[in-house]
């Protein structure tokens, strides 16, 4: 058996799946690489197919209509097959040596007495330009290779939250959890992360850099201008977050804490991109939002309405406006908006 899937979305890849690919392909035996062609149009399924002939014990291929990002995490997920799973966006890759680190690790602790649900590493942005390079890491919230409960973690900074880049879950409990991202909708990677918490026993972090983010296609999802175009998405997205939130029992209060400020930097974001594109629809929109949040649960929206962030986001007139927008840092240092 495979100690570990990773998934790879691919739409309209062709140009650049080749380095995501190539970093995967180091985890030899031991990984399975699943390439969901989803939907495109280019030569992208073609070398996919290239690829799982070339390496056919370690590269699974699965041609879908188009979907969106979600779909294709849910394609990779019903087909994985390895102990524990990962999504690796098609433009961006793993660093090697740190791969092979993670997979030992994950084999040594898959021979051990304690079932591992969620192991956490590094992300590193690879910003299109910038020599250096800024390095999400957790040392600071979470004891470094320690076998981990919600208990034993500390306090997450601004800024430092789990990401989709940071997380490798054990594919059981992912799939006994139910987990199904909407299609055709960005940004649920948010979803990804959030909706398992709750289902999550067991922790491990290692404070390697194991998965770079490449930030600078202007037409890529994190660009702010993109981002405004699809901002009804993310408030869907963000709607989603509420309602699972508001409708679960979290019985570690560490756990809900952090998940309820996850979901304050949440609001945030979408706040923050409602006021930049500054249209009195938007600010409809932002006003929309809040009161959602309020109706589905008074107690959570006064505990985010109350925090400093909170009240930022909704300080009336122009001048409020302006000091909200001094939270876009915050919000730039989440998202890696190019």
């Amino acid at each position: 058996m495979k100690i570990l899937s990773a998934a790879i979305p691919c739409y309209n890849s062709a140009e650049y799946m080749d380095r995501c690919i190539g970093s995967l392909l180091k985890g030899g035996q031991d990984i399975e690489i699943i390439i969901v062609d989803d939907g495109s149009t280019d030569d992208t399924a073609k070398k996919a197919d290239e690829y799982k002939k070339q390496y056919p014990d370690i590269i699974k291929v699965i041609h879908q209509e188009n979907g969106g990002h979600g779909e294709a995490v849910n394609t990779g997920l019903k087909n994985a097959s390895g102990l524990y799973f990962k999504v690796v966006d098609s433009d961006d890759w793993v660093k090697e040596s740190a791969l092979l680190e993670v997979i030992e690790k994950l084999k040594e602790i898959v021979g051990g007495d304690t079932v591992l649900d969620l192991l956490i590493a590094n992300f590193v942005y690879e910003k299109e330009g910038q020599k250096k390079k800024k390095v999400m890491h957790y040392n600071s919230a979470l004891p470094v290779n320690e076998m981990l409960t919600w208990d034993n973690v500390r306090h997450f900074r601004k800024g430092q939250y789990l990401l989709m880049h940071s997380v490798i879950y054990r594919t059981r409990l992912l799939k006994d959890c139910g987990l199904t991202l909407p299609s055709h909708t960005f940004y649920v990677d948010n979803l990804y992360v959030f909706e398992p918490l709750p289902y999550v026993k067991t922790l491990y972090y290692m404070d390697v850099n194991l998965y770079r983010y490449y930030i600078g296609r202007e037409d890529q999802s994190v660009n702010e201008k993109v981002m405004i175009s699809r901002i009804d998405q993310q408030i869907a997205v963000n709607k989603q977050m509420i309602d699972y939130v508001t409708s679960i029992n979290v019985d570690n209060k560490k756990l809900y804490r952090y998940m309820l400020n996850y979901l304050e930097i949440m609001m945030v974001v979408s706040s923050i991109l409602l006021i930049r594109e500054g249209s009195k629809e938007s600010l409809d929109k932002k006003k929309e939002l809040w009161n959602y949040l309020k109706k589905k649960s008074f107690v959570v929206f006064f505990k985010l309405r109350s925090s400093m962030l909170g009240q930022s986001m909704n300080l009336p007139g122009k001048g409020g406006r302006k000091i909200s927008i001094k939270g876009y840092k915050l919000a730039q240092r989440i998202v890696g908006f190019n």
